[in-house]
């Protein structure tokens, strides 16, 4: 009964991510949602950005003191180590909502706003690309096991949970964090750079610097030498001349 549990759970949790994730594409690109970062309850800038940045704020810690192994092995004394990834996401998804919820657009004049119709395309372009970019990059590492799909249904089958080993699929073997990479070409590459928009870029941005810090910390207390050898020889958000090479010869 607790792995027919547990595998719900986690099923449960992958599914929330993809509705999550969906509707952030429609919040950070002003796109067919009822709420996005242009679309609201607005209000002074001041209040605005105040509201926003503690929004942002609340995600980031979230999101980085959860990822950490320190807190993974005192979280999983409290709870089954199989749905630990699963909770993981639903905590994401959960703060996730409330800046969809409570994000205020900003009242100020507009930083940027591109009208010639295949400049615009090609920002949408790119936008479209970046979250392409993303969702392949989740399955050139592990889709399932990213978002805790993969534990569930091993316990469920009474299957062993693979270990973690060091591996550079195609888009890592041009930059580190091609997950990364696409992320910020949605937030960066569109026509119309509002106020609220671009603090939600800058924050997205700072957020993942400071991010991929910590998870190449991580990292190299994982893969040891591996990992910095890796690091040297591939760009971390942006393609190295000759990266490729380099890294199918070691």
């Amino acid at each position: 009964m607790r792995r027919l549990l547990s595998f719900a759970y986690g099923l449960a949790a992958y599914v929330a991510c993809l509705a999550t994730l969906l509707y952030l594409i429609g919040f950070s690109g002003n796109l067919l949602v009822p709420r996005s970062v242009d679309v609201g309850t607005g209000g002074p800038a001041v209040e605005a950005t105040l509201v926003d940045l503690l929004l942002l704020t609340m995600f980031g810690i979230q999101h980085s003191i959860m990822a950490r192994r320190g807190f993974k092995q005192w979280w999983t004394r409290l709870m089954p180590p199989v749905v630990e990834r699963s909770t993981y996401v639903v905590a994401t998804c959960a703060v996730l909502a409330l800046v969809f919820c409570f994000w205020m657009p900003i009242e100020a004049p507009v930083v940027w706003h591109v009208e010639q119709r295949a400049a615009v395309a090609l920002l949408w372009a790119v936008f479209a690309t970046g979250w392409l970019l993303t969702l392949v990059s989740t399955f050139q590492i592990d889709h399932f096991e990213l978002f805790g799909l993969q534990q569930v249904s091993a316990r469920l089958t009474g299957r062993p949970v693979p270990e973690a080993r060091f591996r550079t699929p195609l888009l890592y073997r041009y930059v580190r964090h091609p997950l990364y990479s696409g992320l910020l070409l949605t937030f960066w590459s569109v026509p119309v750079m509002t106020a609220g928009r671009l603090l939600f870029a800058l924050g997205c941005t700072a957020y993942i610097l400071i991010g991929i810090a910590f998870e190449e910390r991580d990292l190299v207390r994982q893969f040891g030498e591996r990992y910095r050898a890796y690091r040297v020889q591939v760009g971390m958000l942006v393609p190295q001349p000759g990266s490729a090479r380099r890294t199918t010869e070691t």
